[in-house]
Protein backbone atom coordinates (compact mmCIF):
# COMPACT_ATOMS: atom_id res chain seq x y z
CA UNK A 1 0.00 0.00 0.00
CA UNK A 2 1.40 3.10 -0.96
CA UNK A 3 1.72 6.07 1.75
CA UNK A 4 0.45 9.23 0.99
CA UNK A 5 3.47 11.86 2.19
CA UNK A 6 1.08 14.75 2.01
CA UNK A 7 -1.61 13.08 4.72
CA UNK A 8 1.82 12.23 6.93
CA UNK A 9 3.02 15.48 6.71
CA UNK A 10 -0.36 16.78 7.85
CA UNK A 11 -0.84 14.24 10.22
CA UNK A 12 2.40 15.08 11.70
CA UNK A 13 2.08 18.63 11.58
CA UNK A 14 -1.07 18.86 13.45
CA UNK A 15 -0.06 16.39 16.29
CA UNK A 16 3.69 18.04 16.39
CA UNK A 17 1.24 21.85 16.34
CA UNK A 18 -0.98 20.53 19.61
CA UNK A 19 2.28 18.41 21.58
CA UNK A 20 5.60 19.61 20.71
CA UNK A 21 7.09 17.21 21.81
CA UNK A 22 5.46 14.05 20.31
CA UNK A 23 7.67 10.89 19.35
CA UNK A 24 7.91 9.02 16.05
CA UNK A 25 5.74 6.41 17.46
CA UNK A 26 3.01 9.22 18.14
CA UNK A 27 3.46 10.62 14.97
CA UNK A 28 3.26 7.74 12.94
CA UNK A 29 -0.30 6.56 14.94
CA UNK A 30 -1.36 10.22 13.98
CA UNK A 31 -1.27 9.44 10.54
CA UNK A 32 -2.31 5.88 10.65
CA UNK A 33 1.16 3.85 9.67
CA UNK A 34 3.77 1.91 11.57
CA UNK A 35 6.92 3.55 13.02
CA UNK A 36 8.74 1.59 10.22
CA UNK A 37 6.72 2.99 7.49
CA UNK A 38 7.33 6.45 9.25
CA UNK A 39 10.80 6.14 9.05
CA UNK A 40 11.42 4.18 5.74
CA UNK A 41 9.89 8.28 4.84
CA UNK A 42 11.37 9.73 7.52
CA UNK A 43 14.91 8.46 8.91
CA UNK A 44 14.09 10.94 11.90
CA UNK A 45 12.65 13.21 13.85
CA UNK A 46 14.74 15.99 12.00
CA UNK A 47 14.19 14.91 8.50
CA UNK A 48 10.51 15.22 9.07
CA UNK A 49 11.24 18.62 10.49
CA UNK A 50 12.92 19.76 7.47
CA UNK A 51 10.05 18.08 5.20
CA UNK A 52 7.48 20.00 8.03
CA UNK A 53 9.78 23.26 6.93
CA UNK A 54 9.46 22.83 3.32
CA UNK A 55 5.72 22.39 3.72
CA UNK A 56 4.99 25.69 5.89
CA UNK A 57 7.99 27.43 3.37
CA UNK A 58 5.49 26.54 0.69
CA UNK A 59 1.86 27.52 2.30
CA UNK A 60 3.36 30.77 3.22
CA UNK A 61 4.42 31.64 0.32
CA UNK A 62 1.35 30.47 -1.51
CA UNK A 63 -0.70 33.00 0.96
CA UNK A 64 2.01 35.83 0.00
CA UNK A 65 0.63 35.39 -3.75
CA UNK A 66 -2.80 34.88 -2.43
CA UNK A 67 -2.38 38.07 -0.29
CA UNK A 68 -1.50 40.18 -3.32
CA UNK A 69 0.93 42.13 -1.08
CA UNK A 70 1.58 45.03 -3.89
CA UNK A 71 -2.32 45.33 -4.35
CA UNK A 72 -3.82 49.14 -2.44
CA UNK A 73 -2.22 50.35 1.00
CA UNK A 74 -0.10 48.05 2.98
CA UNK A 75 -2.49 48.05 6.21
CA UNK A 76 -5.01 46.13 4.09
CA UNK A 77 -2.66 43.79 1.89
CA UNK A 78 -1.29 42.72 5.98
CA UNK A 79 -4.54 42.28 6.86
CA UNK A 80 -5.04 39.82 4.04
CA UNK A 81 -1.76 38.45 4.77
CA UNK A 82 -2.57 37.47 8.13
CA UNK A 83 -5.87 35.83 6.73
CA UNK A 84 -4.32 33.88 4.08
CA UNK A 85 -1.37 33.09 6.82
CA UNK A 86 -4.07 31.91 9.44
CA UNK A 87 -4.57 27.95 8.05
CA UNK A 88 -0.68 27.93 8.40
CA UNK A 89 -0.90 29.17 11.97
CA UNK A 90 -0.46 26.17 13.88
CA UNK A 91 2.36 24.94 11.71
CA UNK A 92 4.20 28.05 11.74
CA UNK A 93 3.61 28.41 15.54
CA UNK A 94 5.25 24.77 15.62
CA UNK A 95 8.37 25.83 12.91
CA UNK A 96 8.65 29.20 14.76
CA UNK A 97 10.16 26.81 17.97
CA UNK A 98 12.07 24.89 16.14
CA UNK A 99 15.86 26.80 17.17
CA UNK A 100 17.30 24.25 14.72
CA UNK A 101 15.85 25.48 11.61
CA UNK A 102 17.32 28.73 12.27
CA UNK A 103 20.81 27.81 13.12
CA UNK A 104 24.07 27.52 11.38
CA UNK A 105 24.74 27.03 8.01
CA UNK A 106 21.84 24.81 6.37
CA UNK A 107 19.60 27.68 7.21
CA UNK A 108 16.46 26.82 4.23
CA UNK A 109 16.72 29.84 1.72
CA UNK A 110 12.66 29.85 1.93
CA UNK A 111 12.72 31.81 5.32
CA UNK A 112 14.87 34.73 3.41
CA UNK A 113 12.78 34.66 0.73
CA UNK A 114 9.76 34.97 2.72
CA UNK A 115 11.06 37.49 4.97
CA UNK A 116 12.21 39.79 1.79
CA UNK A 117 8.82 39.64 0.94
CA UNK A 118 7.00 40.72 4.18
CA UNK A 119 9.73 43.30 4.93
CA UNK A 120 9.14 44.62 1.33
CA UNK A 121 5.22 45.47 2.61
CA UNK A 122 6.51 46.55 5.35
CA UNK A 123 8.57 49.03 3.56
CA UNK A 124 6.25 49.98 0.80
CA UNK A 125 3.87 50.98 3.85
CA UNK A 126 6.75 53.01 5.58
CA UNK A 127 7.39 54.85 1.92
CA UNK A 128 3.93 55.82 1.67
CA UNK A 129 3.48 56.94 5.17
CA UNK A 130 1.07 54.14 6.73
CA UNK A 131 3.73 53.03 8.98
CA UNK A 132 6.09 54.17 11.59
CA UNK A 133 9.79 54.60 10.33
CA UNK A 134 11.14 53.94 13.89
CA UNK A 135 10.57 50.50 14.04
CA UNK A 136 12.46 48.46 10.66
CA UNK A 137 10.64 46.20 8.26
CA UNK A 138 12.94 43.28 9.70
CA UNK A 139 11.12 44.05 12.95
CA UNK A 140 7.70 44.36 11.73
CA UNK A 141 8.15 40.86 10.00
CA UNK A 142 9.42 39.46 13.16
CA UNK A 143 6.85 40.45 15.12
CA UNK A 144 4.25 39.60 12.76
CA UNK A 145 5.90 35.86 12.61
CA UNK A 146 6.00 35.92 16.65
CA UNK A 147 1.56 37.13 16.38
CA UNK A 148 1.20 34.20 14.20
CA UNK A 149 2.81 31.83 16.56
CA UNK A 150 1.42 33.33 19.73
CA UNK A 151 -2.20 33.75 18.09
CA UNK A 152 -1.93 29.52 17.04
CA UNK A 153 -0.99 28.64 20.17
CA UNK A 154 -3.90 30.73 22.49
CA UNK A 155 -6.19 29.54 19.94
CA UNK A 156 -5.20 25.93 20.22
CA UNK A 157 -5.73 26.40 24.10
CA UNK A 158 -8.76 27.56 23.70
CA UNK A 159 -8.11 30.59 25.36
CA UNK A 160 -9.61 32.67 22.61
CA UNK A 161 -12.27 31.95 19.76
CA UNK A 162 -10.98 30.69 16.46
CA UNK A 163 -12.70 33.38 14.71
CA UNK A 164 -11.01 36.14 16.81
CA UNK A 165 -7.52 35.23 15.37
CA UNK A 166 -7.68 37.54 12.61
CA UNK A 167 -8.09 40.92 14.65
CA UNK A 168 -6.16 39.50 17.47
CA UNK A 169 -2.90 40.07 15.08
CA UNK A 170 -3.89 43.07 12.72
CA UNK A 171 -5.22 45.11 15.83
CA UNK A 172 -2.10 44.19 18.21
CA UNK A 173 0.30 44.61 15.11
CA UNK A 174 -0.99 47.37 13.02
CA UNK A 175 -2.01 49.06 15.98
CA UNK A 176 1.54 49.54 16.86
CA UNK A 177 3.13 49.68 13.57
CA UNK A 178 0.75 52.38 12.12
CA UNK A 179 1.65 55.96 11.61
CA UNK A 180 -0.04 58.48 14.26
CA UNK A 181 0.12 62.41 13.27
CA UNK A 182 1.91 63.48 15.60
CA UNK A 183 -0.19 65.80 18.30
CA UNK A 184 -1.28 69.22 17.01
CA UNK A 185 0.10 71.62 20.31
CA UNK A 186 -2.23 74.01 20.92
CA UNK A 187 -0.15 77.72 21.69
CA UNK A 188 -0.98 79.08 24.49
Amino acid sequence: MAVDRDHVLRSAAALLTRKATATMDEVAKAAGISRATLHRHFAGRDALVRALEALGIAECEAALDAARLDDGPARDAVSRLVRELEPAAGLLSFLYTESQLFEGEGQNEGWDRLDARIAALFRRGQQNGEFRIDLTPAWLTEALYGLIASGAWVVLSGKVAAKDFHHMITELLLGGALRHPAPRREEP
